[in-house]
């Protein structure tokens, strides 16, 4: 039901806005960035190039290692120890206008000549954080009794999804600042994508890779089996 309201939301208005939005054909831009695919690539290249954009992309794409396993493999644990899905799902609502009020509030911060200052500060809390939601996974199969889960356990989840979504947005909002910052005027639309993109993809492979190594990197022992190991996949599942 939340997916389809959305959905027809997002059709309704994607659909006002191409009959009734119109371009304005007087107005001329006074210099285009690019005249193709093929120039777009070319300039694209031509700014990868350079040592400070270089080094920054290879930044960026490795600061997120720390703490992708805690980003991409708590929520999974948490279910995996018996918290159903739909009350996980249900603490995500309390979460929304904390991520729409967080932006304002960073960019306050953000605004200033050195925006990734906020971008580094944040950083040891979101590791630390990291250690946190270790301990909750732990702590978690603890608390749970027959009827499920007490309810200060879901209070501390949600403050831990809070602290956890206010040291994200202040790296997310940072990185974004600092981009727009960055990106030359002229050619600020190829710019900033490119910084972007390296941006998400720091952030995107770090988690697959977390999520790959769950398996081979999880302790299994077998109940009833001294004989038997559960190492493998397969051998788990004999």
């Amino acid at each position: 039901d939340f997916l389809f309201f959305w959905g027809t939301v997002f059709l309704i208005t994607t659909t006002l806005v191409a009959l009734l939005k119109k371009e304005n054909k007087e107005l001329t831009p006074t210099k285009e960035e690019t005249k193709g695919i093929t120039d777009t690539y070319r300039l694209l290249f031509s700014i990868i190039k350079m040592p400070a954009v270089l080094t920054f992309c290879l930044l960026i794409l490795t600061a997120k290692v720390g703490f992708s396993a805690a980003d991409a493999v708590t929520g999974l644990k948490l279910v995996e120890e018996g918290v159903p899905k739909e009350h996980l799902a249900l603490l995500a609502v309390p979460m929304v206008p904390l991520q729409i009020i967080l932006p304002l509030i960073i960019s306050k911060y953000t605004a200033g000549p050195q925006p990734l200052n906020t971008f580094y500060k944040a950083m040891p809390f979101r590791l630390l954080l990291g250690l946190e939601f270790a301990f909750l996974v732990w702590w978690t199969p603890k608390v749970k009794h027959e009827g499920g889960f007490p309810v200060y356990y879901y209070v501390v989840v949600l403050l831990s999804y809070a602290l956890h979504q206010i040291t994200l947005y202040s790296m997310y909002v940072a990185i974004m600042a600092f981009n727009a910052k960055v990106s030359d005027p002229l050619i600020g639309g190829t710019y900033m994508t490119l910084l972007n993109t390296v941006s998400n993809l720091g952030g995107n492979w770090p988690s697959t890779v977390a999520l790959w190594l769950v398996d081979p990197l999880t302790v299994k022992e077998c109940a009833g089996a001294q004989e038997q190991t559960c190492g493998t996949t397969v051998a788990a599942e004999v």
